[in-house]
């Protein structure tokens, strides 16, 4: 009995690694989330059971839910796929799945994939680490367990990139909070919505201005000096010739 956690990465499905294409094709059943890019989904073969778990607000399936359903599956079919956004074990509880089903004696297996929490920003040209620039990037999410709030006056650093997921409905209470930690009202943001997608929008300003930007969920918030930056691909390849 094995279950294998997979990554679909920020929603493009050529940027999924080659080991979660082909546990696709071969997968008896694939239990998939809602943000993931149908693009991927059509990777899936057609024999395939697809079952959607995805959590919306108030008709959401538990995680307790889920990780009894996976364990039942795994009762049945030789091969079952979690096709988690993203990575597995980035805000994806990823780890809780797993312990469940350990506890239940089913193996797992893990195949990691690119978060949008570094994703996001490449695409939209700004490096989450900078040399002069920022000396760290820390990842948060905005929705924390159980209601409780995400105290982001603590996250305040002009030196270190924050990057933000899950974080749009509450972006008014994050400016303010990290302005009143310390942040410069004048410090770089930027929102990138639907990354990797055809859809993708990048939306910059300040931080006194994140609380009026016009975006909407899925997207990637990033705080910070580097946020103000906006790399070409050309520019990108120019620096790693010079510093290589």
């Amino acid at each position: 009995m094995s279950v294998y956690l997979v990554g679909a990465g920020p929603g493009d499905a050529d940027l999924l690694t080659l080991r979660a294409a082909q546990l696709l094709a071969a997968a008896d059943v694939v239990v998939h989330d809602r943000l993931v890019g149908a693009r991927v989904l059509e990777l899936i073969a057609p024999h395939t059971l697809r079952i959607d778990v995805g959590k919306i607000p108030g008709t959401s399936n538990s995680q307790a839910d889920i990780n009894e359903l996976l364990i039942e599956l795994s009762q049945h079919y030789d091969t079952v796929v979690r096709l988690k956004g993203g990575d597995p074990f980035v805000f994806g509880r990823g780890g809780e799945e797993a312990l469940a089903l350990s506890r239940a004696g089913i193996d797992v297996h893990v195949v990691p994939g690119i978060s949008s929490a570094f994703a996001a920003p490449l695409l939209a040209g700004i490096p989450v680490t900078h040399r002069g620039t920022s000396h760290g990037v820390c990842v948060v999410t905005a929705m924390a367990k159980s209601g409780s709030a995400v105290n982001f006056e603590r996250l305040a650093n002009p030196d270190i990139t924050l990057v933000v997921l899950m974080g749009v409905a509450q972006r008014a209470s994050i400016a303010a909070q990290l302005r009143r930690g310390g942040l410069d009202a004048a410090t770089p943001v930027a929102v990138i919505e639907c990354a990797s997608m055809d859809e993708q929008r990048v939306v910059r300003g300040r931080l006194d201005e994140l609380a009026d930007f016009d975006v909407a969920s899925p997207a990637v918030i990033v705080v910070g000096r580097v946020a103000a930056i906006e790399l070409g691909l050309a520019d990108v390849v120019e620096d790693l010739v010079a510093t290589s």
